[in-house]
């Protein structure tokens, strides 16, 4: 029996074509929460980035690829931070090597080195504003839950080897990747939420379409992803459901049993 239920918002609860979570996804997640299943969110936003969602109301918070878990009533039960050391590394990097856009995500928001059209072109995707450029270095000893790198696959990778070696990169677009601590991801987010309310992980199913998702998909007793999801992602889900704009939640829903 599915008790707990996560699921990721970019692609897979908010749809990169309207801007707005379906109708029908709103009406199977209130169903299967008036039979008393719970649900979350499990996102590489900020919790304040979390915006736009049709008023649907849950349980807890995965923010930032699980490094900042947060319940509805602002109890933090988990957070993981990226090294200063990482930190200043990355800047110099930055700096002596390829200049290139990155931010640091903190509790009150994302800020960025620079601004260019890319940065302009994820903000607008997802339809968030586009972070405010402050001085990285001066945010060295604040609490940076996670960096965004504005980069392809080619240059994150010499990044990650030469400047980020303690953490790791995941992506759902070619041009951007977030960046957290090697080991911290969405399912860890998801094992802190089942042990804060009890809950076995043979009782999970969770949502996604990206990269970032993997892990979560393979974590949970029952992994979806979207019909809009890349081939990685769907390979390593236990079912594939229809694309978001095609009630691919609600009818994956269903097909489970969960909705009517």
């Amino acid at each position: 029996m599915t008790k707990a239920i996560f699921f990721d918002i970019d692609g897979t609860l908010l749809s990169f074509k309207t801007h707005t979570v379906p109708q029908s996804t709103i009406d199977a997640i209130n169903e299967v929460k008036r039979q008393g299943v719970k649900v979350f969110l499990a996102t590489g936003r900020l919790r304040k980035q979390i915006q736009n969602l049709g008023g649907l109301e849950f349980d807890g918070f995965i923010t930032v690829n699980g490094a900042y878990c947060v319940t509805t009533d602002h109890d933090v039960i988990f957070k993981k931070l990226i090294p200063k050391e990482e930190l200043k590394s990355l800047i110099e990097y930055q700096q002596n090597e390829v200049k290139f856009p990155l931010a640091f995500m903190l509790n009150e928001g994302s800020f960025v080195n620079y601004v260019d059209s890319n940065v302009e072109k994820i903000a607008n995707l997802v339809k968030v504003n586009v972070p405010p450029v402050r001085n990285l270095e001066e945010m060295i000893d604040e609490e940076v839950l996670q960096v965004n790198l504005y980069v392809d696959h080619a240059l994150e990778k010499r990044i990650m080897n030469e400047a980020l070696v303690s953490c790791h990169a995941s992506r759902w677009h070619p041009t951007f990747a977030d960046v957290n601590i090697k080991g911290i991801n969405k399912s860890t987010g998801i094992d802190k939420f089942l042990e804060h309310f009890g809950i076995h992980k043979s009782e999970t199913m969770a949502f996604g379409d990206g990269g970032n998702d993997i892990e979560m998909l393979r974590h949970v007793a029952i992994g979806i992803a979207m019909g809009n999801a890349g081939d990685d992602v769907k390979a390593a889900a236990d079912y594939v459901t229809d694309d978001i704009d095609e009630n691919g939640v609600a009818n994956a829903l269903r097909y489970f049993g969960l909705v009517k």
